[in-house]
C-alpha cells in the first residue's frame, strides 16, 4: 500500500506541474497589465470569454478530474480505497497546483489572493485559502479512511 500512495502522490504532483504550466503559458499569452485590471467576477469572465479560453479551459478541467477518478481507480482495490485514492490525489494535486505558480509566478501573493477555482459548470471564485483548506482536509480524510481500511483488514486477516 505504501508504495502505490508514493505513486499516487508522484502523479497528483506532476499533474499539478503540468496544470500550472498552462497558467503560465496563459498568463505568458495574455499580458500581465491585462490580468492587473481585472477586478471583478464578472470582468474575469468576461476577459476568458474574450479570449475564447472558456471552452477549452472548462473541457481541460474535465479532464483533469477525469484523469484523477481514474488514476484513483487503479490505486484501489475496492470503492472505499478508490475514495480515498482520489480524495489524496486531488488534494495533492490542488496544493502543489498553487504552490508550482507561486515557484514560476510568484502567485498567489498571499493565501487571502482571490482567485478562479473551477470554470464548471460555470466560474467559480473564492480567495486561495479555501480550496487549499480543502484540500488538506481531502488528504487527510483519505488518509484516515485508508488507515481504518487497513485496521479493518487485520482484523478480518486474524479472526481467519
Amino acid at each position: 500500500m505504501r508504495k502505490r500512495v508514493i505513486f499516487l502522490i508522484l502523479y497528483a504532483m506532476a499533474m499539478a506541474y503540468v496544470e500550472a504550466m498552462v497558467v503560465v503559458y496563459l498568463r505568458r499569452l495574455v499580458p500581465m497589465e491585462i490580468w492587473e485590471k481585472v477586478t471583478t467576477y464578472k470582468e474575469l469572465t468576461q476577459l476568458i470569454k474574450d479570449k475564447g479560453i472558456m471552452w477549452s479551459e472548462q473541457t481541460r478541467e474535465f479532464a483533469t478530474i477525469v484523469m484523477l477518478a481514474s488514476v484513483a481507480c487503479l490505486f484501489g482495490k475496492g470503492i472505499r480505497e478508490k475514495w480515498a485514492g482520489f480524495l489524496i490525489s486531488f488534494g495533492i494535486w490542488d496544493i502543489f497546483y498553487y504552490i508550482f505558480l507561486y515557484i514560476w509566478l510568484r502567485w498567489p501573493p498571499s493565501l487571502l489572493t482571490w482567485d478562479v477555482l473551477f470554470l464548471i459548470p460555470l466560474p467559480w471564485v473564492a480567495p486561495v485559502i479555501v480550496p487549499t483548506t480543502i484540500s488538506v482536509g481531502m488528504i487527510v480524510s483519505g488518509g484516515i479512511l485508508l488507515k481504518k481500511l487497513k485496521e479493518a483488514n487485520i482484523h478480518e486477516a486474524r479472526e481467519v
